[in-house]
Formats: C-alpha cells, structure tokens, sequence
C-alpha cells in the first residue's frame, strides 16, 4: 500500500506526457554513480544509525550570495528547482542543489527513526558546515516540506544565515488542513470533493478513483497549472524519485492535510515566528494549496520579512509564475546581500 499511490501518480502523469522515456533521467540508484559530475560534492552526514552521504551540486559561484535549496516532500527531489539554473546564474547568484538524506541520488537508508524534524535540521547543518556557508554568504531557501525544514533551522540556527526564503508553506499543518478542506475543496464540483473526502473517511486511498480525481480536479489547478501533458520533465522525473517510504512515514498519503499518525501530524509552529530575526522572504500562490493570505501574515510575523505574491503561481510557483517568482527572489538576495533590505 504504501507504494501504490505514488506509482499511480507516476503513471498517470507518464500517460498524460508527450515526452518520450529517453528524455527521463535515469533514477541513480548508487549514489557513486553521479560522484564525477561537475559541481558534485557527495557530503557524508552522521546519524544516530551511522554514517551516510548525500548529493550536492553546486551551479555558478559568488562569495557573498549562495543558496541552499531544501526540497520538498519529504523524499522528493532537488529536480523541482530544476529551472533555477535559467534564472539564478545569470543574475551571479551561486545556488546549490541538494538531495536530502533518504531522497534521489542520496543514500536511502531504511530505518524510520531517521526520518525526523530534528535529524534533518542537524543533517542541514552539517551540509552547511561541509560546504562553508556561514552568515555573511548563506541564503536558505525551502518549498513546501523544504519550507518546513527552512523555518525549523532558522529557529535553531538562524546565526549562521544571511537570509532566508519560505516558499510556499504556512507554519501550520492544522491550517494548511482547514484551508484545504474548507476553501479548496469547495470548489471542486460538490460530488468529486464528497467522492474524496468519502474516501479519505475510510482511508481507501489503495482506490483509483483517488488519485483519478485528484489529476483532473486538484493538481493541475493547485500544484502546477499547466496540462499534464505539459508538465516539464524536472516535475515528472521528481515524482519518479520519490521516496514513498519517507513520505508517507511523515506526511501520509492524503492531499488535504497530514494523515492520521504520520510524523508530522500536528506540527504548528506560528508562536515562534516571532524569533526569526534574519531577512526573511515568504512567497506564495495566488492558486496555492497553502492559504496565501496565512503565509503574507507569516512575513509580518518575522522580525524582518517580505512577502511575495505570485497572482498566476500554484503550489510549485517557480515552473507556472516564473515572471514573477524569479524576480521577486533574486531581488530579495540582492537587497540582503547590498544591505539594502529594510531600508
């Protein structure tokens, strides 16, 4: 069960897409196989189960502005940011591709006690260290789960950031649920969201009609609005690699909040906003899965923030608004790095 709906998913978009399977990046599945590529630093981490490696990549170079990418998930891929490298560099802004521990071309050890909030901010830690990043170059930037991840690290850590960049992610679950089922949902016909909520009820997401509904009704409206048969081929190789045994151990397998007893379950973070002092950009979607109003307040929150709206942008803002997306990010970066920010 636990691998089922996403080799649904992954079906589905590969029936729906016109690219052809030599277009689809081979899935490595020894983390030595991308060791020579340019740019390619395999980091090892050490955990409480011992020591593992994962993959980093670094695209372009600068002194004062460097950007760790969080992906997210859990247990998807760095191939969601795949277009930065049309964006980013141009700009000389150096940024890093990363597969965190359990994902892609990182090693992917069984072991659910890994998969915790605690262990992968120690784990971005060490990637941070391993790499010199340190607050006078070190931008942080997390999407989704990714975002999650960002926010738990600034808290613990945020001395050793120069900014950083929640995309796409309220700071909590229970309100991420409320919105969905309450503002979302609603606006499917009435019969395909009581069809979904009636299945999430008896938890039958082994049923097809889930993930069949969700294709036509939810995904291409909230989490990247395009056609299926034109999702780039980053997104569609992202939902190859993913990691079902960590996403479904944290997240669950429902598409309108955390399920129940998954490791996530319940994580709220809003009261603690207030301790991120570090120049902090909140980016959502008018079309969001997340509330994008929950995530402008989340930027007033922070001691010093921004937000940044993307009116034409969905859960994955980058590939369906770059025009503004983009613009607003490495503005962001810019004003940081020029100590302009705030001013």
């Amino acid at each position: 069960m636990r691998k089922y709906i996403f080799l649904y998913l992954v079906c589905a978009v590969t029936l729906f897409s016109c690219q052809s399977s030599t277009q689809t990046e081979e899935i490595a599945s020894d983390s030595t196989a991308v060791d020579l590529e340019e740019g390619v630093e395999m980091i090892p981490i050490q955990t409480p189960k011992g020591e593992f490696r994962v993959f980093t990549k670094k695209v372009g170079e600068n002194p004062s502005m460097k950007v760790l990418l969080l992906h997210g998930g859990p247990g998807m891929s760095h191939l969601q940011y795949g277009n930065f490298k049309d964006y980013l560099p141009q700009e000389g802004i150096e940024f890093i591709w990363y597969d965190q521990l359990g994902s892609a071309h990182s090693d992917q050890p069984e072991d659910s006690t890994l998969w915790t909030i605690e262990r992968f901010v120690d784990e971005v830690e060490q990637v941070r260290r391993a790499l010199g990043l340190n607050k006078d170059n070190f931008y942080l930037l997390g999407q989704s789960w990714g975002g999650m991840l960002s926010m738990e690290y600034a808290f613990r850590h945020q001395d050793n950031l120069k900014g950083l960049i929640i995309c796409n992610m309220m700071s909590s679950l229970d309100e991420y649920e409320k919105y969905a089922k309450e503002v979302l949902g609603p606006q499917m016909p009435p019969e395909v969201f009581a069809e979904l909520m009636e299945i999430e009820k008896n938890m039958d997401f082994e049923n097809p009609r889930y993930m069949e509904l969700l294709m036509e009704h939810h995904y291409p409206l909230h989490v990247l609005r395009m056609p299926l048969d034109q999702w780039p081929a980053e997104i569609n190789q992202t939902l190859e690699q993913v990691n079902p045994n960590v996403y479904v151990y944290m997240q669950g397998y429902s598409e309108f909040g955390i399920t129940p007893g998954a490791s996530l379950e319940g994580w709220d973070v809003r009261d603690q906003l207030k301790s991120i002092t570090v120049p902090t950009l909140v980016v959502g979607g008018t079309h969001d899965t997340m509330d994008p109003k929950h995530m402008e307040w989340m930027s007033k929150e922070v001691a010093n923030g921004r937000f940044l709206l993307c009116p034409n942008g969905s859960h994955l803002s980058q590939y369906d608004d770059p025009e503004h997306f983009f613009p607003g990010v490495i503005q962001f970066i810019k004003d940081v790095d020029s100590g302009s920010f705030g001013k």
